[in-house]
């Protein structure tokens, strides 16, 4: 991943326009390449529904560029957080009750909505200069194989998106999603995905 540790600003700034103009991307994720939008938009979340063909009653997750921002959207982090991210060895997505400040298609019947903490450096500054969540679903139509890599990405899809980032375009090293947990009351953790 080192070689891919440097990315291009001027890519970074035209993904940030779109983003703030309400347009939706494909960009490289900490995971799995995403399709993605502000997380804040309910009409850009809507559109990506669409992108997707898929039921908005199946959440997407947001990507945020640190403990500070996820604080922003949910006032009350439960204390477990930080020891499930500790223990953490891949990324870890986690579900929180009680999330405010999404666009209301971002949540679940129960008001709960998931987020990650991303590292990887370009959607790391995206989320940073956006000051907002992004919204990180994989690039593929629902019912698809989520793609291990970019080239795998259907060029269909590539079409249907205002901008697709050039950063990681070559990086063929095979991703996967992330773990996924729910936080409950009283420090109750349900695994969604190992």
């Amino acid at each position: 991943m080192e070689s891919f540790a440097r990315y291009d600003r001027e890519d970074l700034l035209a993904a940030l326009r779109v983003l703030q103009s309400g347009g939706v991307i494909i960009y490289p994720t900490d995971t799995i390449w995403g399709i993605g939008c502000d997380a804040t938009c309910e009409q850009a979340v809507e559109r990506i529904y669409h992108i997707k063909r898929r039921k908005d009653s199946k959440s997407m997750l947001s990507l945020v560029d640190s403990a500070g921002r996820l604080q922003q959207y949910v006032p009350d982090v439960p204390e477990m957080t930080w020891q499930l991210l500790d223990m953490a060895i891949r990324p870890m997505t986690i579900v929180y009750p009680d999330v405010v400040g999404l666009a209301p298609s971002l949540l679940a019947e129960d008001g709960s909505a998931g987020f990650r903490i991303t590292a990887e450096p370009f959607t790391h500054a995206l989320c940073e200069k956006l000051k907002h969540p992004i919204v990180s679903t994989s690039a593929n139509f629902s019912g698809e194989k989520s793609p291990a890599c970019f080239r795998q990405i259907s060029k269909e899809l590539l079409s249907e998106v205002d901008y697709v980032v050039n950063f990681r375009r070559q990086d063929n090293t095979p991703a996967t999603p992330s773990s996924v947990v729910k936080l409950g009351p009283g420090n109750l953790v349900k695994v969604i995905r190992q």
